[in-house]
């Protein structure tokens, strides 16, 4: 993404982050109202990386995503009116209801999917990666996953096959430290990071709470992608603020460990970093605030509002394939 500054692009980051917590909160709440279709994976305390990579990539970059998608497809510039109609089963979201949380996508955006199948969508990158270096274009393509899809077969075998292919690949782990409630210690003998050392593929480990820090190393991999040296993994430390999804409570989650991490939340870093900034008082993250709190709302009015898919255009659809 262009931005003129660095301040225009960390008020970008926290605006964007903001919305996907707010958006995260809120459909928190409207899940337990029974007002959201099928499960709900949230992305709260993880809202950094999908900002940083995202703010370092070009319009016609692709995205892969996962279960825990929707802080991507906020990131990558979906309007949270069809993102709140998709969660909803309404004929307004992206995929006209058919997707739900764990699959919507946005072609027009480079947004390939989310996936509710783990791992599932770095193969697909890998693919978008390939078709982009065939075609001579100046386009990459990252494949957002978390550490439990690292043990899957299929995530090494794709970063192989784009590592023999020298494609323009950005593979970003983000470690929040559980599959499901399985710790990655219990897994993995090492850093995750490893995996693409051992592949050749460029390899990094850094703070995925710190922005800037993702940005940076998002943006160097972006380089390398546009010079032929793809492909870059991106190992991102995190931590959820909570279970795998909303009916999990995660007390197998140590107190300690949460405590430190929503200390260490990636608002509040990115909060500090504004405030460094001259020219920008504290009352602006307030409008900020404000502002994406009014669109969250009249997301929900949206989503509220709008019909119902058809039946028999989806019985049409069926009978196409």
């Amino acid at each position: 993404m262009d931005f003129h500054d660095d301040k225009e692009r960390l008020i970008w980051m926290y605006r964007t982050m903001y919305t996907i917590r707010v958006f995260e909160s809120r459909c928190i709440e409207l899940y337990r109202q029974a007002l959201i279709r099928g499960y709900f994976h949230p992305y709260l305390g993880q809202e950094a990386i999908a900002v940083g990579v995202c703010a370092a990539l070009n319009p016609q970059d692709y995205i892969t995503s996962t279960h825990r998608g929707h802080g991507h497809c906020i990131a990558r510039g979906a309007d949270l009116n069809q993102m709140t109609a998709e969660l909803f089963g309404k004929q307004t979201g992206y995929c006209a209801g058919r997707g739900g949380s764990m699959h919507i996508a946005d072609m027009s955006a480079g947004n390939l999917g989310a996936n509710g199948v783990v791992a599932a969508g770095v193969p697909h990158a890998a693919g978008a990666a390939l078709g982009a270096k065939i075609r001579k274009e100046d386009c990459a393509a990252v494949a957002f996953t978390s550490d439990g899809a690292v043990m899957n077969g299929v995530l090494t075998e794709a970063l192989g096959l784009a590592a023999g292919w020298n494609a323009p690949m950005i593979l970003v782990i983000e470690n929040n430290q559980y599959a499901v409630s399985t710790p990655i210690e219990s897994v993995s003998r090492t850093d995750l990071v490893k995996r693409g050392e051992a592949l050749g593929v460029h390899s990094v480990q850094i703070d995925g709470n710190d922005v800037m820090k993702v940005y940076q190393a998002a943006d160097d991999a972006r380089r390398r992608c546009s010079n032929q040296k793809g492909p870059v993994l991106i190992e991102a430390i995190t931590y959820r603020h909570g279970g795998h999804h909303c009916n999990d409570p995660g007390k197998y989650m140590p107190e300690d460990k949460v405590k430190y991490y929503k200390t260490h939340d990636p608002l509040l870093l990115c909060e500090e970093k504004i405030r460094e900034i001259n020219g920008c008082p504290a009352d602006d993250i307030t409008v900020i605030q404000s502002e994406i709190e009014r669109a969250m709302e009249e997301a929900v009015k949206f989503a509220t509002g709008s019909p119902e898919p058809s039946v028999q255009e989806f019985l049409n659809e069926i009978a196409t394939y």
